[in-house]
């Protein structure tokens, strides 16, 4: 907040919460129309500061590229008309979908007369740490303003122009609705100490998410007094069984790895059967283009040429046009590889076997298990969540992408007539 001096951080992240938890307890009374008003009100105004979005967005593309950064870095980093409307659009969507609060999540009787019922219920404050994509304070804001969650937005250094310019359409939003400006707050420095401060900030961020490179979430997991929910990387993994419809494999791999580099839902490593790796690799290699494969000795024998894969590269997420390949003997090999490999993220099959199929989503233990599709689907916009703040490795309270549902605790409301507990 403008009037707030971030000179030290413990303090001004402090004072951010506190303006974070009161907003909270506001939201937690919202009506839906409410909610759903400053969320549309939101979007409008995204799309009416395009110009004003976009000038902050060269400014941090400049300053990235000046840098050094990769193009997969600069992809994730940049905006243009078409992405803006999405953005936009992804808030409508949030907006249509329906209230998760309040929802009665599972009711039951009791002998004694008591009526119990477990309900949904904010979580209250997120603390959200993100690197380069500005789009995810526009999803973030969506998402918690309709779980009814104040949000602290801390993005990288090089997207603070963007960041500021997507909060302020936010915040008129909010204004529009009526709700409190502190329902959605960006740290305004980017001393890294602010970080730091979020970590440590208990019983005044209730929950911290982080978003961003496997730099920035070992830190989180490994400095965090808060709750957490992360995942490290995206190292994905595309398998191609000995029963694959080749042509279709094809599409399908060639989508995974290139459609987007930079996205962690990108497949960095190719398990193919032995079978069919004769014919299918030379396929998929005039498909990929410039993409540098790093194979093992079969996969160099079939394609002369390509570097050796280290025993790093399979562990690797590469966010870049390179792809590991593996050859295979059957499913169990398969799928023995990828769980030793792969990051929990989301892993595919392509084959036209059920029973094939049914044994790799059952025995690989990822967030998202695909079968015959892109792994570049893993995405809470594609689920029909609107839109994600970010995607979950873990196994406790959420799994894969994080909607709204996944926003929301719950609690439980008992119901008397005047019963006591005997002694």
């Amino acid at each position: 907040m403008a009037d707030i001096e971030p000179t030290n951080p413990t303090t001004y992240v402090g004072e951010l919460a506190r303006r974070a938890k009161r907003a909270a307890a506001r939201l937690a009374t919202a009506t839906t129309e409410e909610k759903n008003r400053a969320i549309r009100e939101g979007a409008d105004a995204l799309v009416e500061r395009r110009d004003a979005i976009l000038r902050a967005n060269a400014r941090d593309v400049d300053n990235a590229r000046n840098a050094g950064k990769n193009e997969a870095f600069i992809d994730r980093l940049a905006l243009d008309a078409d992405r803006i409307d999405a953005m936009a659009e992804g808030m409508r969507t949030v907006a249509d979908l329906d209230d998760p609060v309040g929802r009665v999540l599972a009711r039951f009787d009791r002998p004694n007369g008591l009526r119990i019922e477990r309900v949904a219920v904010p979580i209250g404050v997120i603390g959200m740490i993100y690197e380069s994509r500005p789009n995810v304070g526009a999803d973030a804001s969506a998402l918690c303003l309709k779980s009814g969650n104040a949000v602290i937005l801390r993005g990288g250094s090089d997207s603070q122009h963007s960041a500021r310019e997507i909060n302020a359409a936010i915040a008129q939003g909010l204004a529009a609705a009526g709700l409190p400006r502190e329902a959605v707050q960006v740290v305004g420095t980017t001393d890294r100490a602010a970080v730091g401060a979020m970590l440590e900030a208990v019983g005044k961020i209730d929950l911290i998410i982080p978003r961003g490179g496997k730099s920035l979430v070992e830190r989180v997991r490994d400095q965090a007094k808060v709750p957490t929910l992360l995942h490290l990387d995206g190292n994905c993994h595309s398998y191609v069984h000995a029963a694959a419809d080749l042509e279709k494999a094809v599409r399908v791999v060639q989508n995974a790895k290139q459609r987007r580099l930079g996205v962690c839902g990108a497949t960095e490593s190719l398990v193919v059967d032995r079978d069919i790796a004769t014919e299918f690799l030379p396929k998929l290699r005039e498909a990929l283009g410039d993409c540098e494969l790093r194979g093992d000795e079969e996969a160099q024998r079939i394609l002369p040429g390509i570097a050796p894969a280290s025993e790093a590269d399979w562990d690797t997420e590469y966010l870049d046009n390179i792809l590991s390949v593996k050859v295979v003997g059957d499913l169990d090999e398969a799928i023995d590889f990828v769980s030793a490999h792969h990051s929990g993220h989301t892993d595919a099959i392509l084959t036209e076997d059920d029973q094939a199929a049914t044994a790799f989503l059952t025995r690989v233990d990822s967030a998202v298990v695909m079968h015959n599709a892109s792994t570049q689907f893993s995405d809470g916009g594609e689920f029909g969540m609107g839109a994600e703040i970010g995607i979950a490795t873990g196994k406790m309270h959420a799994r894969g992408p994080v909607g709204l549902e996944q926003l929301c605790s719950f609690h439980y409301r008992v119901h008397g007539d005047g019963q006591t507990r005997p002694a």
